[in-house]
């Protein structure tokens, strides 16, 4: 679930900018819902926000460094939740670092295509919609005691009695 869910938002967010830079590059923004949603292209070299624009190398490293550890605990989910989480994280960390490795002024120095512009907010795009809701998920399970491996975190007795497996067993049972 995590590759599937991983290769879908990698790939919208990838066609997405495709056809962004294709057909509304360098041209004035484009109305969705009035001036509350429209889509106008910039290029982004720093970080949410625009922020950290000289550090893009840093930006690359850390998307590449996320895409790592995804796939290193991979082995150990159990948890559909937490398998859609890390799916979206890897999405949309695998756009943004397709932008900061391929596109202009050049390898590691690229700069992300931004669309997505909300009136009084901000311009992004579907990566980093990915990213939010993926790390949003992941927040809200980890509150709720769901870990990586499908286990649920509870308040238990001292010696562990009444644990559960992913089974959903008491452990001991």
């Amino acid at each position: 679930m995590l590759l599937c869910v991983g290769l879908f938002a990698y790939l919208l967010d990838l066609v997405t900018k495709v056809l962004v830079v294709a057909h509304l590059e360098n041209r004035s923004q484009v109305s969705v819902i009035g001036d509350w949603l429209t889509f106008r292209v910039i290029r982004n070299a720093g970080a949410a926000f625009s922020t950290g624009q000289a550090m893009t190398a840093v930006f690359t490293v850390i998307a590449a460094v996320v895409i790592v550890v995804i796939f290193r605990i991979a082995h150990k989910l159990y948890s559909l939740p937490w398998a859609i989480g890390l799916g979206l994280l890897l999405g949309g960390a695998c756009g943004n670092l397709t932008d900061r490795l391929l596109r202009a002024p050049g390898f590691f120095r690229g700069a992300v295509v931004d669309f997505i512009a909300v009136r009084d907010f901000a311009v992004f795009n579907l990566a980093d919609s990915a990213i939010c809701c993926g790390g949003a998920l992941i927040v809200l399970i980890s509150f709720l005691g769901t870990t990586p491996d499908g286990t649920t975190r509870r308040d238990a007795p001292e010696d562990g009695a009444g644990e559960a497996d992913r089974t959903g067993q008491a452990k001991g049972a």
